[in-house]
């Protein structure tokens, strides 16, 4: 009896939205060749990530195995599955194989990060197979909010794999490639011995609707509006952005796409023959020339995104163009959880200048890319897998993924991210727990979760930050007063003096009574103004902030 196994391991997307990255492998226990699917990224916001550009998963367990690494896939060419590619793949060292627009993105990751763009190949939708080690892995189109997205068919010597990646059930998609029940049943009838499955949208209870039902209703509404009209979605929801600028021609408007990501959709779409049209465009430049009723700004920033196109806009003027009292924008998106304090706030920026705001609390003028729970149950049903995988999504979502499927009679369990699990047998199993966490994007350097560097960073901004410098002479005695520079705390506090006074003579006050051991001994006295300082603080204002202590010794 063989002793390979086949694992599956999350090193992010299982347990949260975004960041994604799994890890197949088969062979001998410690030795099974390796494959990833995905390598992706997810955003930062002030209040757990402050200063942070972009936060990837931790790769070291796949650094660390990289000699086992027989190739990356990308499923498609969302941020959260593509974003991290350049980012690691000199670390990584093995090729990339994607279809051609999700293709096309990669390169621009890699040329964005000085590395060659050679080592990412196109590869053709299923019957086509690419060879990866042991693994052989198609490529089954899915529709999905982006073009080319593609679920893989990964087979081993212990059975087949469906990785579902992320997809939606429609069959009228307007750009890519439509949902095929026929070709899933047929890949699926020889048996599989796994779906690993998108669960965003588990808890949603209606059958998902097609990308076409919101084209009829956007152009009624964009028809309907007297002056100027911007809307944003998701720049890679190229369907949508075609759907936007298609109404916005029939009304008779010219196109004006604002924002780098936007215009980088729709170029790779066109490129790689994913789009055989798209309405005529004009430059911002050409725009400010053109009458405002017959105008349509087609904008980034769909998820509040501070320094997006849309965000610009709300506070004032972007590229030469502003909105003005009685023009409508339209937000043909949803909110991702966790942005909705950004896009509120820009909703309330829009209104203030008097702009109509129409977003999709009424369902009219977005769908989700991702499948709801009659459609995963659909699926499933086509698929008829021995076991489900749920993965992309927070616990809440795996755990009723998972319920879904076994309630179907279906194995199935939660694996979070640094869940190692050996599917070679009739249901997974928990085979070891692999350390995951998170890496920090910070300017132009990764740091780890457990740096310290994010979480001094929110400290300060919580506490602000006190310095203290003393002098003491070559007799260890103090050279004048101790004197302070304050940061993010009130200029004055409960005793109407200035604080920066209060924390000096308090200082002062301790470095005269304190004695020659603790003036000789810097960590004694760092310490004793440190206490001093936040105390005082405390006294005034109420909070302990954070505190250095610049200790200076003439010899």
């Amino acid at each position: 009896m063989s002793s390979d196994r086949l694992i599956y391991l999350p090193l992010g997307g299982a347990g949260e939205i975004g960041m994604n990255a799994y890890v197949y492998g088969y062979g001998p226990q410690g030795k099974e060749r390796l494959i990833l699917v995905d390598l992706g990224v997810t955003f930062s916001d002030m209040e757990t990530s402050p200063g942070v550009d972009l936060i990837f998963p931790d790769m070291s367990w796949l650094i660390a195995n990289k000699d086992r690494l027989d190739a990356i896939f990308i499923t498609h060419g969302h941020e959260d599955h593509v974003g991290a590619v350049g980012q690691f793949w000199e670390k990584l060292g093995a090729p990339v194989y994607a279809r051609a627009f999700t293709a096309n993105l990669a390169r621009h990751k890699m040329r964005d990060q000085g590395l060659p763009d050679d080592v990412v190949t196109t590869i053709g939708a299923w019957p086509e197979v690419t060879q990866a080690g042991p693994f052989s892995v198609g490529v089954l189109p899915m529709s999905h909010s982006i073009p080319e997205s593609g679920a893989l068919v990964i087979d081993s010597p212990a059975g087949r794999v469906i990785h579902t990646g992320d997809f939606k059930l429609d069959e009228t998609p307007i750009v890519g490639e439509p949902f095929d029940p026929d070709l899933w049943a047929s890949v699926s009838k020889n048996g599989v011995k796994a779906l690993v499955c998108d669960s965003t949208n588990v808890f949603s209870p209606h059958a998902g609707r097609s990308e076409a039902s919101v084209g009829p209703e956007i152009e009624k509404l964009v028809a309907a509006a007297p002056n100027m009209v911007a809307a944003t979605t998701f720049a890679s929801n190229v369907a949508r952005v075609k759907t936007l600028a298609e109404a916005g021609e029939r009304a008779g408007r010219s196109i004006c796409l604002m924002g780098r990501a936007m215009r980088r959709m729709i170029e790779a779409a066109i490129e790689t023959g994913v789009l055989d049209s798209f309405p005529k465009v004009v430059s911002p430049e050409d725009a400010r020339a053109l009458p405002r009723e017959n105008l349509m700004l087609l904008v980034t920033g769909s998820q509040g995104e501070r320094r997006a196109a849309t965000a610009q806009l709300a506070r004032g003027k972007h590229n030469g163009m502003t909105l003005k009292e009685g023009d409508l924008f339209l937000f043909s998106s949803k909110t991702i959880p966790g942005n909705e304090k950004g896009v509120f706030r820009i909703i309330n920026q829009l209104s203030e200048r008097g702009v109509d705001v129409v977003d999709d609390t009424g369902g009219l003028y977005h769908v989700s890319g991702h499948a709801n729970r009659p459609d995963l149950e659909r699926l499933q049903d086509i698929v008829n897998p021995d076991m489900v995988i749920p993965m992309h999504g927070e616990h809440r979502h795996l755990r009723e993924h998972a319920k879904l499927s076994e309630a179907k009679g279906r194995a199935s369990v939660v694996a979070v991210n640094g869940t190692m699990l050996d599917l070679t047998g009739a249901a997974p199993k928990v085979t070891e727990f692999v350390e995951t966490g998170r890496t920090y994007l910070d300017g132009t350097v990764k740091i780890g979760a457990l740096d310290g560097v994010v979480r001094d960073r929110i400290r300060m901004a919580l506490n602000g930050h006190v310095m203290v410098n003393v002098i003491l002479d070559e007799d260890d005695e103090p050279l004048g007063e101790a004197w302070v520079e304050v940061m993010g705390l009130p200029v004055q506090g409960s005793s109407n003096a200035p604080l920066a006074d209060i924390l000096e003579a308090d200082l002062t006050q301790f470095l005269g009574r304190a004695g020659a051991k603790t003036l000789a001994d810097d960590d004694k006295l760092e310490e004793g103004l440190r206490r001093i300082a936040r105390n005082s603080c405390k006294d005034e204002i109420g909070k302990k902030p954070e505190c250095t202590v610049i200790i200076s010794r003439l010899s």
